[in-house]
């Protein structure tokens, strides 16, 4: 029977680093700029549910279940970005005390000292990430995908650990859940049968010396397919419509030697951070191994290492073939990291103790000499890490300083003036801040975005947006700085259209390029 001191202390496990990124993820959460990703969550949430279906038969089926999910969000709360980002920051102050128990639990299966500071440590230590709160303060479904991709883990050890099936049916439904937010979340599959693998064969090594059954049996194993076949199976219509809207990631580079480090960077939260990182990190993986001679399995390092690894390097080997590799689509693999260094930290209190061991010392002392170099070492990475959390709280924190586009706008238009977005997916602008926009006659739109069942609407051919140009004395437009693709670039006839045009100014603000023209004939 579980004692009852163990309740109290696995709650604050999960509570302390739940309220701690509730904090750190919540301060200042509405200030950042909404971008483009942004926009097209208000585009893609705002209208009917009926509409959504339309839409998704068309384009953007891979946030098709994202978009169900801010329905009723924008349809409450409006499209300001603090309520946009809500669900965001729920969802990775959830991701925090999950990552909290998940850390206790492995600590505990591998046999290691300290198992709820392992877990306190790791759900704080998810917290303390910048890229944490840069994803828990964007109205896009990469937390949720974290949080399910924990919850996934979280089921698959405890399933390991019991023949209940209940485990197994949570362990389908969050792998379920975590690939509708992010159909690349499949790749924990993966990482989680390199586990299952990795656990079989030292389990067999033991069994076959302690003449006990194996740990993992074959029955274990078919109850994993099963739940992963469960899981692919009721994917299979969001992976079918977004096969056939792959187009949409033609703006996706092929990976070059600068991505596996930017990733590196982004997981360590600070380039001056990597070594540090990658020493404690090692060392936690060491620890995880598991203590005499393999007779505890080695359940975190064998579950946080491929989790860590596998996704990321299928994607980025994949990408040389296909680019799909985008950071955030593995952003769910963070919470393996700090898993492993909290246990690193952890760890390394252990082998201070043990150098310490015969010196006379008095136990406190010992004790206060031992747990010296890791907490020197936390105090290390919270210090460097303050830095880089204040920047991405400013206002023009994200790729698109959207919001001070729409200032500029609001603060020099004119009645009847008219906007050309160069090209259509340029009005992003437009849908994240709409008040500035208001008042401006759209003279590219051919079809609505909810009238063609699309996400940015369908431009009007030039010969229509040239007669209605003829009739403005004035006229915004708006492109991207650094189009990412051909089809984010201004389409040639539309400039041509405007050579007849008077240009009063114009402004680079970020990523845009906002210019104003008057009529020369006028």
């Amino acid at each position: 029977m579980r004692p009852a001191s163990g309740w109290p202390v696995g709650w604050l496990v999960v509570i302390i680093p739940a309220l701690a990124e509730l904090i750190v993820g919540g301060y200042r959460i509405g200030v950042p700029s909404l971008w483009r990703d942004e926009a097209a969550t208000i585009s893609g949430s705002q209208r009917s549910l009926s509409a959504i279906v339309t839409m998704v038969g068309h384009q953007d089926a891979v946030h098709a279940p994202y978009y169900v999910l801010m329905h009723p969000v924008i349809a409450v709360g409006g499209t300001s970005a603090t309520v946009l980002r809500l669900p965001s920051l729920i969802a990775m102050t959830l991701a925090a005390g999950l990552t909290g128990a998940l850390g206790r639990r492995l600590t505990q299966a591998s046999g290691l000292p300290g198992p709820a500071i392992v877990g306190l440590l790791a759900g704080l230590g998810l917290a303390a990430v910048p890229l944490t709160t840069r994803y828990a303060q964007e109205a896009r479904p990469y937390a949720l995908t974290t949080l399910f991709a924990v919850a996934a883990s979280y089921a698959f050890l405890r399933a390991l650990e019991s023949p209940r099936w209940r485990w197994w049916v949570a362990y389908a439904a969050s792998l379920l859940l975590a690939g509708l937010f992010n159909l690349f979340a499949v790749l924990l599959v993966v990482a989680h049968g390199v586990s299952l693998i990795w656990l079989a064969r030292v389990n067999a090594a033991v069994s076959d010396r302690d003449g006990q059954p194996a740990a993992v049996s074959a029955a274990l194993v078919r109850r994993w397919l099963a739940s992963c076949a469960a899981a692919v199976v009721l994917l299979g219509p969001v992976i079918v419509l977004s096969a056939g809207q792959s187009t949409q990631l033609n703006w996706v580079r092929r990976p070059g030697f600068g991505t596996p480090a930017a990733l590196v960077r982004d997981f360590s939260g600070a380039t001056a951070l990597i070594p540090v990182i990658a020493v404690i990190a090692l060392l936690g993986c060491a620890a995880g191994l598991g203590p005499g001679g393999g007779q505890k399995r080695p359940a975190l390092t064998a579950m946080a290492l491929p989790w860590l690894v596998v996704p990321p390097v299928l994607l980025i080997v994949v990408s040389f073939i296909h680019p799909y590799y985008v950071e955030r689509y593995v952003l769910y693999c963070l919470p393996a990291l700090a898993i492993l260094v909290a246990a690193g930290l952890v760890w390394l209190v252990t082998l201070t103790r043990r150098a310490l061991a015969g010196r006379g010392l008095r136990p406190r002392l010992a004790d206060l000499l031992a747990a010296a170099p890791s907490a020197v070492l936390a105090l290390l990475i919270v210090g460097v890490l303050i830095g880089p959390q204040r920047e991405i709280r400013q206002v023009n924190a994200r790729p698109d300083d959207l919001k001070a586009v729409a200032a500029v706008v609001a603060g020099h238009e004119r009645p009847g003036d008219g906007v050309l977005y160069l090209p259509r997916d340029a009005d992003a602008v437009g849908e994240a801040y709409p008040a500035a926009f208001r008042h401006l006659r759209d003279i590219g739109l051919g079809s609505s975005a909810l009238a063609s069942g699309t996400l940015r609407g369908i431009a009007a051919p030039p010969r229509v947006v040239a007669s209605r140009l003829a009739h403005l004395r004035r006229l915004w437009t708006v492109q991207w700085v650094h189009p990412l693709s051909k089809s984010s670039a201004a389409p040639s006839q539309l400039t041509r259209i405007l050579s007849g045009l008077h240009l009063i100014r114009q402004w680079r603000i970020q990523s845009v390029v906002l210019r104003l023209y008057a009529a020369s004939s006028r």
